[in-house]
């Protein structure tokens, strides 16, 4: 039903409203509110945040003052490379005791057993050793391979079995003094988690959380289509798009082994370890990108299947209904699998 024609004297009316800033909505919706962005840095690499904000949502100023007071605590939790942090000094007590531990940590090292067990023992945050051993940790060396002896020694520092979470008391513990955890797989997601829930608790309904490269969308863009977010081709020293992904309401990472590593006599090694072997991956599988509820998952899920390889890892995808895509590299050219509805995610693209 159209509303009728006001009247002259209606009209001016009307026209008096809108000159004081009233009456809008009589005429047409608000227009969507313009995306804002901020950026800096975290967890030794970049963040990246645009959201439309709600009405009594904070400036722009005061939410960037509060996204990096969370994000610079959250550091300050799981860092293996800053001294004083909550894991640092976990790391180097040389106890098996029960120590107090932060809901925030213990939340993470939760979520990192279940799927370390979930992914075959892939997923391992005590490989600490192993990483710091192949040069890829905060222990900076120049680029060599391990003695077998050393690989062999720091293998028995690691296992899903050689740390507890526990809630009463509040508190984590080693089984074996010399673990050192290493969450580098995990807490990037964990972080846009949390800016992601804080945007929620301003009201934004509408926002893109990124970490590098991990990534959490709610809503959509101001024109209200979906965030449009690239994947990227695992070439080393180029960037070029393999994908591009329509996405609503959803997390994403991506894992590769085409970015970290170093060559010796021709030989890459990537700083993908595998905890079976104590070395780095060595199969064909360059490029793993997971859908998730949680960045946290979908952080952790591509750091597995990038150990797991395409086989073993897409089984493992099937069995749990995990949207994801793989891309296999063989003598240079680039080959893809996807599972679970990941295809979905990219039909707008390939329509």
């Amino acid at each position: 039903m159209h509303p009728s024609v006001p009247r002259p004297r209606a009209l001016m009316a009307l026209v008096a409203l809108l000159a004081a800033g009233t009456g809008f909505g009589l005429l047409r919706p608000e227009p969507p509110a313009e995306e804002l962005h901020m950026s800096g840095r975290t967890m030794g690499t970049t963040y990246s945040v645009k959201y439309r904000p709600a009405p009594d949502t904070p400036s722009l100023k005061a939410m960037q003052t509060e996204v990096d007071a969370l994000l610079a605590e959250i550091n300050h939790t799981m860092s293996t490379y800053e001294p004083e942090s909550e894991l640092s000094r976990f790391n180097h007590l040389r106890t098996t005791d029960w120590v107090p531990a932060s809901a925030s940590l213990r939340a993470v090292l939760n979520a990192a057993l279940e799927i370390g067990t979930q992914s075959e023992g892939a997923f391992d945050i005590t490989v600490g050793p192993l990483v710091n051993l192949w040069g890829f940790g905060p222990e900076v060396h120049p680029d060599r391979i391990p003695l077998e002896t050393d690989i062999a020694a720091a293998r028995t520092r690691s296992g899903l079995d050689k740390v507890s979470v526990s809630e009463t008391p509040q508190a984590i513990r080693k089984h074996h003094p010399d673990v050192f955890l290493d969450l580098s797989g995990i807490a990037k997601g964990y972080g846009v988690d949390r800016v992601a829930e804080l945007m929620s608790t301003h009201g934004i309904d509408h926002y893109m959380v990124e970490i590098g490269g991990e990534i959490r969308v709610h809503g959509h863009k101001k024109h209200e289509t979906p965030w449009r977010i690239a994947i990227e081709k695992p070439l080393s020293g180029e960037r070029s798009v393999q994908t591009m992904l329509s996405l609503s309401d959803i997390a994403l990472a991506t894992s590769g082994t085409y970015r970290n590593f170093f060559e010796i006599d021709g030989r890459r090694y990537s700083h993908t370890i595998d905890p079976t072997t104590g070395r780095p991956v060595d199969h064909h599988l360059t490029s793993v990108t997971v859908l998730a509820e949680t960045s946290m998952r979908a952080d952790a899920w591509a750091t597995a299947f990038q150990v797991l390889g395409p086989e073993r890892g897409m089984a493992i995808a099937e069995r749990l209904n995990l949207p994801v895509l793989f891309v296999i590299e063989r003598d240079g050219r680039f080959e893809e699998r996807v599972c679970c509805g990941f295809q979905r995610y990219r039909k707008q693209e390939l329509s």
